[in-house]
């Protein structure tokens, strides 16, 4: 690799293709989850400033790390190390042994975001609206069921809608103790979420930036469930993300939400409240959903979106004017100013 002077030598960190992955819809990362590396990283070597390189072989990545340590990891590893996602908050930890500058969220925020009844707990401190909630412990018995329907179960850590099907929105004490029971014995999970369902509005909030230096706030997206079969329940499922299959694949849609001036500056207070406190870093997604009073509350705060070119990040900045590639670059300057690269 030749690097010309005063340019930064950025390594992707992605999943690896090669072992398995138990939450791929073929139990390995897909060949889209492939392209998408291969974009971010044509995307960065194209940037001024900048040479990229990949490295997703995770039985080298130790090794490689140590011998050629770049100037700044652009750490897009959601799948966790050797694909385990119990070990996702492993590769930010490993480099900050390394004492490798990286992009994104550290260690802390995200062991703490695989808590999300505890992120509620503190979003309602603080006077962000959250859904009424009842924390399950999966391995009680009996177990804990919902006192209101419809409700929605899902588990208390996980990221990207894991764990949750079309089956998870539930209309009676049967339909609960089969999806809880579900969820016990055929998942990693001890413990589940009972939430009101909320039915209305999907929000969600784009930040790029940091705390004392500033957020950009893209355009606020909202998912459109108008084409989905109306016997389906209007939730994102995995499937939804992940599966050409499904019928949520297939019908939702995105487009620019729109506020009065006071919902959207609320929101965006709320957003950079959970960003700070949770210890976000350089970039996140925050989402919201509306009730029937019309308030939106806190669904989920993410520490690491969707980063590819298709993703809800890259929508939300292009709607700003923001090509994929500029979007990249705006996370790696923010990371850089953390670091004073």
């Amino acid at each position: 690799m030749t690097r010309q002077r005063n340019q930064l030598d950025i390594v992707l960190l992605s999943g690896d293709p090669v072992i398995p992955y138990k939450h791929g819809i073929d139990g390995r990362i897909s060949p889209d989850d492939v392209d998408a590396a291969d974009r971010v990283l044509s995307a960065v070597d194209g940037l001024d400033g900048y040479t990229a390189r990949h490295l997703c072989d995770h039985e080298q990545l130790i090794d490689h790390l140590r011998r050629e340590p770049p100037d700044l990891a652009l750490n897009f590893c959601d799948t966790g190390y050797r694909n385990l996602l119990a070990n996702e908050a492993n590769v930010p930890a490993l480099l900050e042994l390394l004492e490798i500058p990286y992009t994104g969220a550290g260690p802390a925020a995200m062991h703490l975001c695989g808590d999300k009844a505890m992120v509620r707990l503190l979003a309602a401190a603080h006077g962000v609206p959250v859904p009424n909630e009842t924390l399950v412990d999966l391995r009680s018995d009996p177990l804990v069921r919902p006192e209101l329907y419809p409700a929605i179960i899902k588990p208390n850590g996980g990221c990207g809608s894991i764990g949750v099907t079309r089956d998870a929105v539930v209309n009676d004490a049967a339909e609960a103790e089969a999806y809880l029971r579900w969820l016990a014995e055929e998942t990693d999970w001890t413990q589940a979420l009972i939430q009101d369902f909320l039915t209305g509005p999907e929000y969600t909030i784009g930040l790029v930036g940091n705390p004392g230096q500033g957020f950009t706030v893209l355009p606020p997206l909202e998912i459109d469930y108008s084409a989905l079969d109306p016997s389906l329940p209007p939730i994102l499922t995995y499937g939804s993300k992940t599966d050409p299959d499904s019928p949520y694949w297939q019908t939702l849609q995105f487009r620019q939400a729109e506020f009065d001036d006071e919902t959207y500056a609320r929101l965006v207070e709320y957003s950079t409240w959970v960003f700070e406190r949770l210890g976000f870093r350089d970039y996140a997604r925050i989402d919201f959903r509306s009730g029937a009073d019309g308030v939106p509350r806190l669904l989920d705060p993410n520490f690491n979106p969707t980063w590819t070119h298709d993703g809800k990040m890259a929508l939300m900045a292009s709607w700003a004017g923001y090509d994929y590639p500029e979007l990249l670059g705006m996370i790696l300057a923010a990371a850089r100013g953390r670091y004073g690269l």
